[in-house]
């Protein structure tokens, strides 16, 4: 229906047309059809941000942002519970405190973005850019990260446990005193990553890339190290007990933990160049004793 120049809701509408500048209004959800109806233009994320808008400790669940610009953005504190920010644009977004439980952030670019102490338990950030993010205290746990790109960030006391970081690209993150308990790093890049003091109990590590990575006194306990490589890795006073080692590469300048050097040089094949592959069972706590059983 069409709404009459001459009636009270025509006037209004008319008023909402007015010369530049815009008047910016604030409007109930029947008010704002009214306006819109008259010709009033409904502000998008991207007239918000690029008029400097704060989100900050705003009520967004479920909030549709997909592919939303939202470089820079201040969203400390913003409730973005089941929010869907799938491919958005978020390079240097300010998320500090954020609530983004069970948010969608496949693809998103998080690149040098502050989610200091953000929760982001159950998110999904599949193929997601976080280099250089700073996940200092982040919750994580049970995330998907699955190829997320997390070069150079710091997830320093970083709660990831159950979390999903199979292929995953953490070469150069710095994950101090992380909980990574029942972790999946399958595959994952942790080339001179920072892993000291982590916890990585029932992780599996399976094929991934530790060459250079720091594991000063990490919790490797019951973790799954199958085919890891592990040169020139530091393990200086890491836990490894009933850690699975079978086939993992080494080298002469990987440290171990006290006493384990000896017992891994036993327990390997040298491949040449400095390198060895742990042969038979690789369990850390395999009894020497008994013969080594080939691995294929």
């Amino acid at each position: 229906m069409k709404t009459r120049a001459d009636t009270p809701l025509g006037r209004l509408a008319t008023a909402a047309r007015p010369a530049r500048p815009w008047l910016r209004v604030k409007a109930s959800g029947w008010w704002a059809r009214v306006l819109i109806t008259g010709g009033a233009r409904q502000q998008t994320w991207q007239d918000a941000h690029a008029n400097g808008t704060t989100w900050s400790d705003r009520d967004l669940t479920g909030a549709h942002l997909t592919g939303a610009y939202l470089t820079g953005a201040d969203l400390v504190g913003a409730y973005l519970v089941g929010a869907d920010l799938t491919r958005a644009e978020l390079t240097g977004a300010h998320l500090t405190r954020a609530e983004l439980t069970g948010a969608e952030l496949t693809g998103a670019d998080l690149t040098r973005a502050d989610l200091t102490d953000a929760k982001l338990t159950d998110a999904d950030l599949t193929d997601a850019k976080l280099t250089d993010a700073d996940l200092t205290d982040a919750k994580l746990t049970g995330a998907i990260l699955i190829r997320a790109n997390l070069i150079d960030a710091d997830l320093t006391r970083a709660d990831l446990r159950g979390a999903d970081l199979a292929s995953a690209f953490l070469s150069g993150a710095y994950s101090t005193d992380a909980d990574l308990v029942g972790a999946n790093l399958t595959h994952a890049i942790l080339i001179r990553a920072d892993l000291t003091g982590a916890d990585l109990t029932g992780a599996n590590l399976i094929d991934a890339d530790l060459t250079r990575a720091d594991l000063t006194e990490a919790n490797l306990t019951e973790t799954n190290l199958t085919r890891a490589d592990l040169t020139r890795a530091n393990l200086t006073e890491a836990n490894l007990t009933e850690a699975n080692l079978i086939a993992v590469l080494w080298s002469e300048q990987t440290r171990w933990p006290s006493d384990y050097g000896a017992m891994m040089r036993e327990r390997s094949v040298p491949l040449g160049g400095g390198r060895w592959r742990v042969e038979g069972s690789g369990n850390s706590g395999a009894d020497l004793s008994e013969p080594l059983v080939p691995v294929g």
